[in-house]
């Protein structure tokens, strides 16, 4: 991917990133959207607020220098990051402001340390890595029949309160023509433009099965925390969206696609509006390979927050070899709950080997379940995750 020349400037840059890679990337973006207001519609402001977005990519440089020789860790991480750029509409042109920012970033925060060598190896390093997204991204674009950026129009037929904070909302094509398939696990972006002229777009993921003539989305109303803003767009799509709306939406994208075609049995665990994703892929098997083995465990809150209960009780009926374990922070007595966090040793049976399990949730949620699925001897090969939001790469640090 890049020379012999500049591969040890990038290894030797590896510490130094770990110590500074935050304030790095703090730089470049406080200094790109001064100079380039335009492009903070291409990206989650919100997250911008709370600092994910920076703290995320400082984690991708540095995945990106320490495993610079292995494309096997770093080729799902980029084919993550294709989806989500052709899903926001990131275009060729925008792969030179980046670089150079993120150089300047770099020749910024470390002064003298940013010698001429270092600079020019990270020079090589991003050019590889942008050429490798726009070839990746123009192929995506090809193969959706789009331009970058381009979004449809739909029409909201169906919204339904889901649980105390999330709320579905299914759509038409606005014009009458046939939606896109999608594997369950996708999403799409829902673009919001606002009265002050700003736009932002949001990924949401599919909620029911493919091939219909609508789709589904489910989305949490995300309030205001200690330390982050509120959902912007989700606040603005649960305050403003009834049946009869208009919203634009990207083809579906995302490499989190859980095989609901396969006969081996699957385990499905989510937390939280991380539950959107697996009812997706338990509806499917529910229409198409009803008799196959699953294992479906959620935790949330309370019995308030438990999104999508009608859906899991249709596919129960459909499907006699599903289990289905559920967990409450607070169970109020509900009998058909336990109390407390998911556990592996809670899960019923399942056969390690043969098995794929699909995890979305909250960052702290998927890493405690990783941990206690790869300490059960799950192996690391079966293990697949979404994240909602900026991913950390915890799993390559």
């Amino acid at each position: 991917m890049i020379s012999a020349a500049a591969r040890p400037y990038i290894d030797a840059s590896v510490p130094v990133l770990r110590e500074h890679g935050l304030a790095v990337t703090t730089t470049f973006y406080r200094n790109m959207f001064a100079a380039h207001p335009e492009l903070s519609n291409l990206f989650n402001m919100g997250n911008q607020a709370s600092g994910a977005q920076q703290q995320s990519l400082a984690s991708a440089v540095f995945a990106y220098a320490a495993n610079i020789g292995d494309p096997s860790a770093l080729g799902p991480v980029v084919n993550r990051i294709v989806h989500k750029h052709v899903s926001v509409g990131i275009r060729a042109e925008h792969y030179p402001i980046v670089g150079q920012y993120l150089l300047g970033a770099i020749a910024e925060t470390l002064g003298d340390a940013a010698t001429p060598p270092l600079l020019a190896a990270w020079d090589e390093a991003y050019g590889a890595l942008a050429t490798l997204f726009i070839d990746a991204e123009k192929t995506m674009y090809a193969q959706a029949g789009i331009a970058p950026g381009q979004t449809r129009a739909v029409r909201v037929t169906e919204v339904i309160q889901q649980a105390a904070d999330i709320r579905s909302i299914r759509f038409v094509a606005a014009d009458g023509a046939p939606l896109p398939a999608f594997k369950a696990g996708q999403y799409v972006s829902v673009s919001v433009h606002f009265a002050d002229g700003r736009t932002q777009l949001r990924q949401y993921s599919l909620s029911d099965v493919s091939g219909g003539a609508s789709m589904r989305i489910s989305v949490k109303r995300e309030a205001a925390g200690v330390a982050t803003p509120a959902g912007e767009v989700s606040n603005w799509i649960h305050d403003h969206v009834v049946v009869g709306s208009t919203l634009q939406v990207s083809p579906p994208c995302g490499e989190f696609a859980i095989d609901t075609d396969a006969d081996a049995p699957l385990v499905l665990l989510s937390a939280g509006v991380g539950i959107t994703p697996m009812i997706a892929a338990l509806n499917q098997i529910a229409q198409d390979r009803p008799q196959r083995a699953v294992i479906f465990a959620h935790a949330t809150r309370d019995a308030a927050h438990h999104a999508h209960r009608a859906d899991v009780a249709v596919a129960k009926a459909a499907m006699p070899n599903l289990q289905v374990v559920t967990f409450y922070e607070a169970t109020d007595g509900d009998a058909a709950a336990q109390q407390g966090y998911m556990n592996v040793a809670a899960l019923p049976a399942w056969p390690r080997a043969q098995a794929n399990v699909y995890l979305c949730g909250p960052v702290p949620f998927m890493q405690a379940q990783w941990l206690g699925l790869v300490g059960a001897g799950v192996p690391v090969t079966r293990l697949h995750r979404e994240v909602f939001g900026p991913e950390m790469l915890d799993h390559l640090l």
